[in-house]
């Protein structure tokens, strides 16, 4: 009996499997302009430790992180490798470093300088996604700048108006790929959605892509250690609370980049079409989005410690350093859910193992950070225990 032949659409995903696209240095480029505004989020929590003011920096955090996950969808479908795409490209680059500026006054004087920045971006992904889908890319480019559109409105009024835009805004991006799931039109293989072709990526460039704007977020992590050492004498004492909370912050690390990051990759190759689109948005927009805000509030809450190891840390530092290692856990639960990475238990444990530490700054904020550390580290030990116990035995 003879082979079937493969069909030509499956013979050149195989083909393109095989030769995995690495990620480009603009691209790298573009992530440290999009997380200039993760610390400038962080700027704005540091100044106000509320809940309120949380829930803004997730709506905020949210529009943005949404275009973000979209432009990372673009450049692994229409690579930078032209000098037009690149001058483009460049000008989304320039709208999100409009935002990030914007966004510490984003709701008194720079609203509609965010929301005008913000259209732009939008504006530029439309563009360059038609170079691939043609008309078809009014099915998520008009969603989109609605939601722009909200996001600049909302920037001309105050208090609930201007949350319930955001809010709307929210809402009106994640319309976008179930109207791209019911559109269909003339492509190559027939008249399949405009979401499964959105959701032909490559697995190993986009899992490099996000897996490195990850690095990019620690590393504000380690700024925020900076900045709260500023006005402080490096003493042996300071020296061990940084090397504590630089600790955390690579507990944090192994935590995704010790095995996550690989299997994730698998995972989403082993899918196809809509289902990879599917796997890609759960794990990589639904679920990183706690784990880069988990990365957040800790950094502000280790701005806030480093400076006072030796003294009680008051409520609301403490909880964010807590808290943005649950947040993060939490993040990375859902990822591995989302995407069937095993073990999960030891997550869910630590991230009400980190919660307990709060009381500890009472003592002193160095105290919780050697408590965090240990728990985390404890959490990594006994996962990778657990995962040699349940890996089948070496064949003789």
């Amino acid at each position: 009996m003879t082979a079937t032949p493969a069909a030509p659409a499956e013979q050149a995903e195989e083909a393109h499997q095989a030769t995995p696209r690495r990620v480009t240095t603009l691209e790298l480029f573009f992530d440290l302009v999009f997380v200039f505004t993760i610390t400038q989020l962080t700027v704005l929590l540091a100044d106000d430790l509320s809940f309120a003011q949380a829930g803004r920096m997730l709506l905020i955090f949210a529009v943005l992180y949404w275009m973000y996950g979209a432009y990372a969808y673009l450049t692994n479908q229409v690579p930078p490798e032209t000098l037009a795409r690149r001058v483009i490209l460049m000008a989304g680059m320039f709208g999100f470093l409009t935002c990030a500026l914007a966004v510490p006054k984003l709701f008194s004087t720079d609203g509609v300088a965010f929301g005008l920045a913000f259209v732009l971006v939008t504006a530029v992904h439309s563009t360059l996604y038609a170079l691939i889908h043609g008309k078809y890319v009014l099915s998520f480019a008009v969603p989109n700048l609605v939601a722009a559109g909200c996001v600049t409105l909302a920037g001309t009024v105050h208090g609930a108006p201007s949350d319930l835009l955001w809010l709307a805004a929210v809402l009106l991006q994640q319309v976008a790929p179930i109207l791209s799931s019911k559109i269909t039109g003339a492509y190559a293989d027939g008249r399949a959605p405009v979401t499964e072709h959105v959701g032909e990526l490559d697995p190993a460039h986009f899992v490099e892509r996000h897996g490195l704007l990850l690095i990019i977020a620690f590393g504000e992590s380690v700024v925020a250690i900076g900045a709260g050492a500023a006005d402080t004498r490096l003493d042996w004492a300071q020296a061990c609370g940084i090397a504590l909370a630089l600790a955390l912050a690579a507990t944090l690390w192994w935590t995704y980049f010790g095995n996550d990051e690989s299997a994730a990759e698998h995972a989403l190759g082993a899918a196809r079409g809509i289902d990879r689109f599917r796997l890609g948005m759960l794990g990589y927009y639904y679920s990183f989005i706690p784990m880069l805000l988990g990365v957040a509030i800790l950094a502000a809450g280790l701005k806030k410690a480093i400076g006072h190891l030796g003294s009680a840390l008051p409520a609301a530092p403490a909880l964010a350093l807590a808290g943005g290692v649950a947040v993060f856990l939490l993040g990375d639960l859902c990822f591995r859910l989302s995407l069937r990475i095993a073990p999960m238990r030891y997550r869910a444990v630590g991230v009400v193992a980190v919660l307990a530490t709060v009381p500890l700054a009472g003592a002193a904020s160095a105290v919780q950070l050697l408590g965090l550390t240990v728990v985390m580290v404890l959490m990594l030990v006994a996962e990778e225990a657990g995962r040699r116990r349940a890996a089948p035995p070496a064949a003789a």
